[in-house]
């Protein structure tokens, strides 16, 4: 669905992206990793077409992305930024409707069917209450809730995420994780940048992370995310730790208070990984 080969993109003369490549498979929840200004943000930027690279090929639905036109690309792949601030007062409900706009069959055409798919998105998103107050008065934890229902009724095969929980409590964090799981199960591939090394190994089928403009390493969380790879990247500062059946990323010097603990007072198994 998904296919970035050799992809090379500089600022001037500072690289960028250093020859990225990977694949994400379709109905695969893809988490893409990595320290700060490892490139992550314009490997999204070049993806998207909204930056020009200079060398490499990327491939959406198996059609180059350089011969797609903005509308082509609008019914390819959905995108929710990590930040996005409106310049008119639109309803919450008239923002996700927008996501719509691909499949309208004239301006302003708007089908009785494509309000159903928003209304269906607000629903799933629990925004329903809030589908008629003013989406510049909402929170920053709403609009990044209210920018996935636009994604979600926009109906496209292929979803790029940029940090869709950093503004999020804990509970609608996972709620937007188990959302991104269930659309992923519906065929949508889904390529979605974070920066919680636990949020990828709980929910993703598979984890690409990036270091120093290139991948570092791809494969399945249970692979990827160790303490080898992490500290690659954040200089000896985590541990991993399997607590029955998950895999918990902590700060080194809690997870060696943590191992230091009699097992009764924990009351579950704890197993150290390499």
């Amino acid at each position: 669905m998904l296919a970035v080969r050799d992809l090379h993109f500089n600022y001037g003369r500072t690289p960028i992206l250093g020859g990225v490549s990977f694949e994400v498979e379709e109905g695969e929840l893809c988490g893409l990793f990595g320290p700060n200004g490892c490139g992550k943000t314009t490997l999204f930027k070049c993806c998207l077409n909204f930056l020009k690279f200079h060398k490499g090929t990327v491939t959406m639905d198996g059609k180059d992305i350089k011969d797609l036109g903005v509308e082509s690309m609008a019914k390819i792949v959905a995108y929710v930024p990590q930040e996005h601030k409106p310049p008119f007062p639109y309803l919450t409900r008239e923002v996700v409707l927008m996501g719509r706009t691909p499949r309208l069959k004239g301006i302003f055409k708007i089908s009785k069917a494509d309000k159903e798919k928003a209304s269906d998105a607000l629903d799933l998103l629990g925004l329903t209450e809030i589908a008629d107050r003013p989406y510049n008065q909402l929170s920053g934890g709403q609009r990044q809730m209210v920018l996935m229902a636009r994604a979600i009724a926009q109906e496209t095969p292929l979803m790029f995420l940029d940090e869709p929980t950093s503004a999020l409590d804990f509970s609608n964090q996972i709620r937007i994780w188990r959302i991104m799981q269930m659309v992923a199960k519906r065929g949508v591939t889904i390529l979605a940048c974070s920066h919680d090394p636990n949020h990828v190994s709980w929910f993703c089928d598979k984890v690409v992370v990036m270091k120093d403009n290139c991948i570092l390493k791809e494969g399945s969380p249970h692979n990827v995310i160790t303490e080898a790879v992490l500290n690659d990247i954040y200089r000896d500062v985590c541990a991993v730790r399997n607590i029955g059946e998950a895999r918990m990323v902590l700060p080194r010097d809690v997870a060696l208070k943590n191992d230091a603990w009699p097992e009764k007072q924990l009351g579950t198994e704890r197993t150290l990984v390499d």
